[in-house]
């Protein structure tokens, strides 16, 4: 095996690992809340902490990644959020639990724009959608495992060991990855000299300079693709905080139910993240880098949007519950698309232009996990956040039209 499906192996372990550690407050919600007290416009602020410093600490982490290599990033924001996960079964109020959160979600931040610097310095520009959809893929497949998981854990250790058993693993996997992985390929043991060969075609064209951050913010074409993923990480989020309240306390189901559908839902997200990946890449080709890339998120999105309408719209519970599963496809398809977009667009500084787009998206998570807790706090009905989700999915799936792959921040430089 190729030392570059190795290093994407490990990708796909990270992944799973963030989902369990994000998605675990979403499974055992109920209980956090009933031993802490906690109504859902509460539980909705500690949810919340979690995607604002998730947010803030997105493009620092990724800047720094640029700069100092994501082998020493990700060993460190790994051990890191895994120490806070860690913490947080030893919550005793609200406040406390707040400010843990806050800082686990600062750890997290790194894990996705460093991922994508690994996947830039190791990865042919070709393979670049196909390695982006399999560490996607894998965090949904973390969050399908984690109900399954985590739930029988809870019921014969209690939610607060499932969060200390989180964080052990999260633990291991940074000492793994800090011991064996090397920044640049040439610096990686028992490496052959044909994938040296294959790797390195994907650099030469490259400048060696670094952009200033401010000529990154000033692009226009990032601000639109930031502008979609907020847009688009309503939906995320929604998923990631809410779907086991929604089901349980807005459909009435009970927790078996709940997890059924919960990981239904992200093996579909799963098999959506690879599937837009390999399309991606087959459209590229086909049809050149800026079709193959539109085509995905315009059409992924808009379809997700009009799921999500739908399920809000129904009476009918299961159909609801298989309605939003199908929602997580279609809008995962679009996912290791926009990534592999900070790529085409970042190059070298495919880091920072990931920290930027995900800030954004991070927004949209912290925004929408406050907005839905406020909401069914005041009318009772779990509904509504949806149709305000569907609205965010069109309209990011119309901004696709303005997205750019083509113009990267090296091309744009040179003719500035």
């Amino acid at each position: 095996m190729k030392i570059r499906y190795k290093i994407l192996m490990f990708l796909f372990a990270l992944s799973i690992i963030t989902y369990l550690d994000r998605v675990c407050m979403n499974v055992v919600g109920k209980y956090v809340k009933a031993d802490l007290g906690l109504d859902n416009a509460s539980f909705g602020y500690i949810l919340g902490a979690f995607s604002l410093s998730y947010a803030l600490f997105e493009m620092p982490t990724g800047i720094l990644g640029d700069r100092i290599g994501p082998r020493r990033v990700l060993t460190r924001v790994v051990c890191w959020w895994s120490g806070f996960t860690a913490l947080t079964g030893t919550a005793f109020g609200f406040i406390y639990l707040l400010i843990v959160r806050f800082l686990f979600g600062a750890g997290e931040a790194g894990a996705y724009p460093n991922a994508s610097i690994v996947i830039y310095k190791w990865f042919p520009s070709v393979e670049a959608g196909r390695a982006q959809s399999v560490i996607w893929a894998a965090g949904r497949i973390g969050g399908a495992l984690t109900p399954l998981l985590v739930i029988p854990l809870v019921h014969v250790a209690g939610w607060r060991w499932a969060f200390v058993i989180l964080g052990i693993i999260g633990i291991i996997w940074a000492i793994c990855w800090h011991v064996w992985f090397r920044d640049n390929p040439s610096e990686m043991k028992n490496i052959s000299r044909e994938e040296l060969s294959e790797i390195e075609e994907n650099q030469k064209d490259v400048k060696s300079h670094r952009i200033d951050w401010k000529t990154i913010i000033g692009n226009p074409n990032i601000w639109t693709l930031m502008l979609m993923c907020h847009l688009f990480f309503y939906a995320s989020y929604f998923f990631t905080n809410w779907s086991s309240t929604y089901f349980q306390e807005g459909r009435g189901m009970t927790e078996e139910q709940s997890k059924n559908f919960v990981s239904l839902s992200y093996l579909l997200g799963a098999i959506g993240c690879i599937t837009g990946g390999f399309l991606s890449d087959f459209l590229v080709k086909k049809l050149g880098l800026k079709a193959g890339r539109r085509i995905v998120g315009i059409s992924g999105l808009g379809l997700s949007g009009i799921a999500f309408l739908a399920a809000g719209a129904t009476t009918d519970n299961q159909l609801a519950g298989q309605l939003l599963a199908v929602c997580v496809f279609l809008k995962d398809l679009t996912l290791p698309v926009a990534f592999a977009v900070c790529n085409d667009i970042g190059k070298r500084n495919s880091g920072t232009v990931a920290g930027a787009m995900n800030f954004a998206g991070q927004l949209g998570g912290f925004f929408i996990t406050i907005i839905f807790g406020n909401i069914v706090h005041i009318t009772g009905n779990f509904n509504y956040p949806l149709f305000l989700i569907a609205g965010c999915l069109i309209i990011a799936s119309l901004l696709w039209m303005k997205i750019d792959p083509t113009k990267s921040l090296e091309k744009e430089e040179v003719y500035s």
